[in-house]
C-alpha cells in the first residue's frame, strides 16, 4: 500500500477522518464546525482533514445555494488552515480553478460526477498536490484503475480513492462492499464517503461500521451543527453533536 503524506498525516498507514460542512455557508459556521471536529478528533486520536466546498457547481436546481465562490471560499479555508493548524480538502469542478485552489489546500478533490473528466484530472495531478478521486455513482470499482493511471501518467504519486455508492435505480444508492478490496488492489488508500453513499443520515453509523470492518483507510463525513437548516445536503449530513459517538463506534472496527 502506498502512503500519501498530507501535512503530518500518513494516509494509508493510519485511520483518518475527512469531515466538515458540505458547503461554506458563512465564515462563522465553517470555522466553528472545524474547531469542534478538531477537538473531537483529538480526543479520539484520529488524524483530521477539514472539508468544505467554496462552490457546489453540480447542484440540481438553478436556484440552489452554491457557496461563496472561489475568492471568499479560499480565504475562509486558508484562515481555518492557518489558525486551527489543520489540513484542508476541497473539491474543484473547473480546470481553470485547479492551480489557485492548489495554493491553499492540502488535498484536491475530484467530485464523483467529474471523475472521468480527463483534462480536469490531469490538471489536478500536475499540481503534485494529493488528489482524492470520488468513484462515480455510475462506475464499477474495477474501472477506477483507468483514472488512477491518468494521475500516475503525470508522475503524481499521491492518490486517494473514495467510494460513495452506486446508482440503484432512480434516487437511490447502494454500497457494494466488494468495492473496498477491489479499490485497494490499485495500491492507494481507500476512503468511504459515509454521508453521500446513502443520502440519509440515519444510516450513516451502520454503513460506516461495515466499511471500517472491510479495512478502509478512513471516513469521509459531511457534518453540520444543524443539518435540518443547512443550505446543501442537509438530509445526509451528520449532526455535529452525534459525530463523536459514531466515530467511537467505528473505531472498534478499525
Amino acid at each position: 500500500m502506498n502512503i500519501v503524506n498530507v501535512s503530518n498525516i500518513k494516509i494509508g498507514s493510519e485511520f483518518v477522518l475527512i469531515a466538515g460542512p458540505c458547503v461554506i455557508e458563512n465564515e462563522e459556521i465553517t470555522y466553528n464546525t472545524a474547531l469542534r471536529i478538531k477537538r473531537i478528533a483529538a480526543r479520539l486520536k484520529i488524524p483530521f482533514v477539514f472539508k468544505s466546498s467554496y462552490d457546489k457547481a453540480n447542484r440540481k436546481r438553478i436556484d440552489s445555494y452554491r457557496g461563496p465562490g472561489i475568492k471568499e471560499g479560499l480565504r475562509i479555508l486558508g484562515k481555518i488552515k492557518k489558525e486551527l493548524d489543520i489540513p484542508i480538502i476541497t473539491d474543484v469542478h473547473c480546470k481553470t480553478e485547479v492551480h489557485e485552489v492548489a495554493k491553499i489546500v492540502d488535498i484536491i478533490q475530484i467530485p464523483a460526477f467529474l471523475c472521468r473528466q480527463t483534462d480536469l484530472i490531469l490538471e489536478a495531478a500536475k499540481t503534485l498536490v494529493p488528489v482524492n478521486i470520488k468513484k462515480g455513482q455510475f462506475m464499477s470499482a474495477e474501472d477506477m484503475k483507468h483514472i488512477v493511471q491518468k494521475i500516475e501518467s503525470i508522475k503524481n504519486s499521491k492518490i486517494i480513492l473514495t467510494e460513495r455508492g452506486t446508482f440503484f435505480g432512480y434516487n437511490n444508492l447502494v454500497v457494494d462492499f466488494r468495492s473496498f478490496p477491489i479499490l485497494r488492489e490499485f495500491g492507494w488508500p481507500v476512503i468511504f464517503d459515509a454521508t453521500h453513499s446513502c443520502g440519509n443520515r440515519k444510516f450513516v453509523p451502520y454503513l460506516s461500521r461495515a466499511a471500517c470492518a472491510c479495512g478502509i483507510d478512513g471516513l469521509f463525513m459531511e457534518v453540520h451543527p444543524e443539518p435540518e437548516n443547512a443550505l446543501c445536503d442537509g438530509q445526509s449530513m451528520v449532526k455535529l453533536d452525534d459525530l463523536e459517538e459514531i466515530l467511537n463506534q467505528c473505531l472498534a472496527f478499525t
